[in-house]
C-alpha cells in the first residue's frame, strides 16, 4: 500500500513539474490575435500587436516575456519576440 501511495505521489509531482516548464508558445489560442492572417505568417503592425499584448492577462505576458528572453525558446518565434522585447516586455 505504501509503495502504491509513493508511486502515485511521484506521478502527480511529475505531472505538475511538466506543466510548470511547458512551452508558453505551445498554447496557440492567444497567438492568432497577434497575426494579420489566419495562417499566422504576417505579424500585425505594432499598434495592433500592442493592443493584443495588453489584452492578454498579466501572467501570460510575464510568461511570454520570460520565454522571449531565452534564446532557445525565442528562436522559432523571432518576429513575435522582437515585438515583445520592443515593448520592453511591458507588463
Amino acid at each position: 500500500m505504501k509503495i502504491r501511495t509513493v508511486c502515485l505521489g511521484a506521478l502527480a509531482l511529475g505531472l505538475l513539474a511538466g506543466a510548470a516548464c511547458a512551452d508558453p508558445f505551445s498554447d496557440l489560442a492567444a497567438l492568432p490575435t497577434f497575426y494579420a492572417d489566419a495562417g499566422m505568417k504576417t505579424m500585425k503592425l505594432m499598434a495592433g500587436f500592442k493592443k493584443a499584448w495588453f489584452a492578454m492577462p498579466k501572467h501570460d505576458r510575464v510568461t511570454m516575456t520570460k520565454a522571449c528572453n531565452d534564446p532557445a525558446m525565442s528562436k522559432p518565434h523571432a518576429e513575435f519576440c522582437a515585438n515583445v522585447l520592443a515593448l520592453g516586455g511591458a507588463n
